[in-house]
């Protein structure tokens, strides 16, 4: 069977050696010192100066916006995980759709400002398959309107937008450290602050708002990062370059070997150091996806409709038609990307899909 992805999983002889120092601490969670060192490890692998890891990749959207979107409607992408949407709605805030670029697949920045209202409070845009936003543009207009940016980078560990992490933009980027994803935790995430004050308030409201063991500084929920999930991190990052090398590798395949006369797959934005994070291909009509996805499956091959369906039709977000966004959620596919696919797989997966494109 070969799967859309597939966890990479270190030597266990490798991590056992992580988890024997929390057994030796006998410390397991409340930010022990493998949580710790790995904050200060993704610090340097990543160039950022602020970072605070997380037990998954919601919770920080759902701070974020409690922190930031204060009941108010936020302008976001149809085009995303439903985390997105959900962190939104679940937060009490009310999601405000605008369609997306039909070749970055990021949110259309030319098309926020007719959105805004007197209720907007932050925008929330997703990097799509770690292509970054137009940050540049949303940023000024975040800064016409005085509102918060909000980032769910989750596919973005790693990527660099004009010589600096991705991270570093916006009021507050989240990340995700999901089994699935390039770095990973087995579970977790990440949330990321330049400001100090901000960060602060980050960093309380991921520990119950504690000051100290008897006071608090104000709300907050339990975010924290066990040592369990962190040893799995200490033991996968030392093993991140080889793993962007072999999934480099792959997407090269498939770039050569697919038939883009009736395929297209993502366009990245300039000035991106993009990580290798998702394999993506936009076909010409669902139908032809469709069939495709259909024989792939029958070969035991399970590439994923990511992102489907477009948000803006999930029934309790309510949103207004999004043309693009809808189309191209009905005619984009996902293929297996990970550390292990051999070249005979590749073949496989490539010569269905072409034999299929009619």
């Amino acid at each position: 069977m070969i799967n859309v992805t597939k966890t990479f999983l270190p030597p266990i002889d490798d991590y056992n050696k992580q988890v024997q120092r929390a057994w030796d601490n006998q410390w397991l969670t409340n930010r022990g010192e493998l949580v710790l060192e790995l904050e200060e490890k993704l610090k340097d692998y990543l160039s950022i100066s602020n970072i605070i890891i997380t037990n998954n990749g919601t919770i920080p959207l759902q701070i974020a916006l409690k922190l930031l979107g204060r009941k108010g409607e936020i302008i976001t992408t149809p085009f995303s995980y439903v985390a997105t949407t959900a962190a939104i709605v679940w937060e009490n805030c009310t999601p405000v759709f605008v369609d997306i670029h039909p070749e970055y697949l990021t949110i259309d920045e030319t098309k926020i400002e007719a959105a805004i209202t007197d209720k907007t409070t932050a925008i929330l845009a997703t990097h799509v398959f770690g292509n970054p936003c137009n940050v540049i543009e949303i940023e000024a207009i975040a800064k016409r309107y005085n509102l918060k940016v909000i980032y769910d980078a989750a596919h973005c560990f790693g990527v660099k937008y004009n010589g600096k992490s991705i991270f570093d933009y916006g009021d507050i980027s989240t990340c995700s450290f999901h089994a699935t994803k390039l770095f990973h935790t087995g579970e977790g995430g990440a949330m990321f602050a330049k400001d100090i004050d901000l960060q602060h308030q980050l960093f309380y409201s991921h520990n119950f708002g504690h000051k100290g063991v008897l006071a608090f500084h104000g709300l907050g929920i339990n975010g924290k990062m066990s040592e369990l999930q962190a040893a799995m991190g200490l033991t996968v990052l030392p093993y991140m370059e080889m793993i962007i090398n072999e999934r480099k590798k792959v997407v090269a395949f498939y770039n050569d070997k697919l038939d883009f006369s009736k395929l297209r797959g993502l366009k990245m934005r300039n000035n991106t150091d993009w990580n290798y994070s998702y394999y993506a291909v936009i076909f010409e009509t669902e139908d032809q996806l469709l069939r495709v996805e259909r024989d792939l499956n029958e070969n035991e091959i399970f590439p994923r409709r990511y992102f489907y369906p477009s948000l803006n039709t999930i029934e309790y977000t309510k949103g207004m038609p999004m043309s693009i966004s809808e189309s191209i959620a009905s005619r984009i596919l996902c293929l297996p990307l990970y550390v292990g696919l051999s070249a005979v797989d590749m073949t496989k997966i490539v010569t269905l899909i072409n034999e299929n494109l009619c």
